[in-house]
């Protein structure tokens, strides 16, 4: 089999693998089975919640184990379509299968990620939360930079977004900006998002023309439901009222009915001013607090699913996830996966995908790589 085939057919094989080892295929089967055995139990349904939950597993295990059946089909059939042309010597009909495989291995990437989309919160609405760095207007307007991306991310895929939140720099930039993004999976995508990305550039704002080296953290949490209960005291909360900053117009107001609210067991500050309306603002807020705190929990769960092998990254300055580099040359480098581009400017104009892609991956395969940082 020619070489463009085999590199077709061992993407397919990956993408197979991490599926079946992701859904514990032996267990999915029985668990199948076992929630097809529920829904002919006519007592479920009169418990509605119970019932929705139970539909909502079926379906995402039937559709998971459906999409993996039928690539294996189509890759067997394909396969054994391009061997026989090739003993044919009946090229048209060899690249025709060739065609085939490259559909086929793309579809069975999509499939692989849309599959690894199961957490407990992944279809939920999300927060992203940026934060400028230390480095004044350089990394503010790092972090305003990001807060487009994610934005032009969010919108090619559908999504809506608003700002939550938003406190402008002195000279340029954002110190710090809250989006929400609501539409399927935006948590289970922007999730792995989650940590330090850094640029390096020359500084448009330095009149010496020299390279500068900035860093920024992002932050993303899920947006939850009443149906998911999350216990918080009224006497562990500090909230206080302020003046909103920014331009004002459509998005901010400038009056006094910004809230912010601190959690003081954990330090967690959210706040939210994008309302005319104080109690507005103040629900907005408790709402972030309630998803920060949940996504603590989810955060801990996972340290503790993965301590043996420590593939988590922590989210912290010096413990970057991604680098930009804008100057001398052209890349972007994800240090958890090694994913490159050479395009920098889709990138940051949203271009995500293959970079959520491979670091979902990594989650479910637990191979951690060694990756090189960019100068």
């Amino acid at each position: 089999m020619r070489a463009e085939a085999q590199a077709h057919v061992d993407s397919i094989n990956e993408a197979l693998a991490l599926l079946r080892r992701f859904l514990d295929w032996d267990r999915a089967l029985r668990r199948l089975d076992e929630l097809n055995a529920r829904v002919e139990d006519q007592a479920l349904w009169n418990n509605p919640k119970e019932a929705q939950a139970v539909m909502r597993e079926r379906r995402r295990l039937d559709e998971a184990i459906t999409a993996t059946r039928d690539i294996e089909r189509e890759l067997s059939d394909t396969v054994e379509l391009i061997e026989m042309a090739e003993a044919e010597g009946d090229a048209e009909m060899a690249d025709e299968g060739v065609g085939a495989l490259k559909t086929l291995a793309d579809r069975a990437q999509a499939d692989k990620v849309k599959a690894l989309l199961a957490g407990e919160a992944d279809a939920n609405d999300s927060y992203i939360e940026i934060n400028a760095g230390a480095g004044g207007t350089e990394s503010q307007d790092w972090a305003e930079m990001l807060q487009r991306m994610y934005t032009r991310w969010a919108e090619r895929r559908g999504l809506k977004v608003e700002l939550i939140d938003y406190h402008a720099g002195e000279q340029a930039g954002i110190k710090s900006a809250t989006l929400l993004v609501k539409g399927e999976n935006a948590y289970g995508y922007a999730k792995v998002e989650s940590g330090v990305h850094r640029l390096v550039r020359i500084s448009p704002y330095d009149s010496a023309a020299r390279r500068h080296t900035s860093f920024s953290s992002v932050w993303v949490y899920p947006v939850i439901d009443d149906n998911i209960e999350v216990e918080i005291n009224e006497s562990d909360l500090r909230i206080d009222t302020y003046r909103a900053s920014g331009a004002g117009g459509q998005h901010i107001n400038t009056t006094d009915s910004a809230v912010r609210i601190t959690h003081l067991p954990t330090g967690i500050v959210v706040q939210c001013q994008n309302q005319r309306s104080q109690h507005k603002n103040k629900a907005e807020a408790y709402n972030q607090l309630r998803a920060r705190l949940y996504e603590r929990e989810l955060a801990e769960r996972e340290a503790v699913a993965n301590a043996e092998n420590a593939t988590k990254t922590d989210i912290g300055w010096g413990h970057q996830i991604r680098s930009y580099v804008l100057q001398p040359y052209q890349l972007v480098k994800d240090l958890r996966t090694g994913v490159t581009s050479t395009s920098p400017g889709d990138v940051l104009d949203g271009e995500l995908d293959e970079f959520m892609a491979a670091a979902l991956s990594q989650r479910v395969s637990g191979e951690a790589v060694v990756v090189e940082d960019v100068d």
